[in-house]
């Protein structure tokens, strides 16, 4: 379903600028990605419908956003085998989000994706005000990067806003980097 999601997001796009070697290539790299880092944490929430998911959202907690290097090192592999000759462009793009990522402590929005035909109907909205009623209620701030300007304004609706444009190197995307404010703290105010 991510695969299919992110389908023709920029940022992937760029990465595997081929149409048929980028639907062949992203179902294995969003599998190595939950693997790797999304499913090691209680951050990843699905919306089913049908018994399906039509949609995912991979949260990953404050302090964890950066996986250590021994987890680096697992996940290399199956990265290599899933990106091929384009870990190059994948780590060069990694490496620019790596730089500008905020030190301070917060949940880290890794991947939210709907089912293409059932984008527009609330699951994003859903997946995203449970894990920001959580930050809220914890007095933690949040973080994303956003590889579409368009959705910018629905990363606003829930309280994020524009702190930086971000383009990738060599050619890359813009990247709209969005933080949000807790809106209540662990004491309710």
């Amino acid at each position: 379903m991510m695969a299919r999601a992110f389908d023709d997001d920029p940022l992937m796009t760029w990465i595997f600028p081929d149409e048929q070697m980028r639907r062949r290539r992203l179902p294995a790299f969003f599998a190595a990605s939950m693997h790797g880092t999304g499913l090691r944490h209680p951050g990843t929430e699905l919306v089913l419908t049908g018994g399906a998911v039509a949609g995912c959202a991979t949260w990953l907690p404050p302090a964890a956003w950066m996986p250590s290097i021994w987890q680096q090192l697992a996940a290399l592999p199956g990265y290599v085998r899933t990106l091929g000759s384009r870990l190059a462009v994948a780590s060069v793009s990694y490496s620019a989000l790596l730089r500008v990522h905020p030190p301070q402590p917060h949940w880290y929005l890794a991947g939210i994706g709907t089912d293409p035909p059932l984008q527009g109907t609330g699951i994003g909205s859903e997946l995203m005000r449970s894990r920001l009623a959580r930050c809220d209620a914890a007095g933690m701030p949040a973080y994303l990067e956003s590889s579409k300007e368009r959705n910018v304004p629905f990363y606003e609706r829930h309280g994020f806003t524009v702190k930086r444009e971000l383009t990738i190197p060599d050619g890359g995307p813009t990247l709209w980097l969005m933080w949000r404010e807790p809106r209540t703290g662990p004491d309710g105010t």
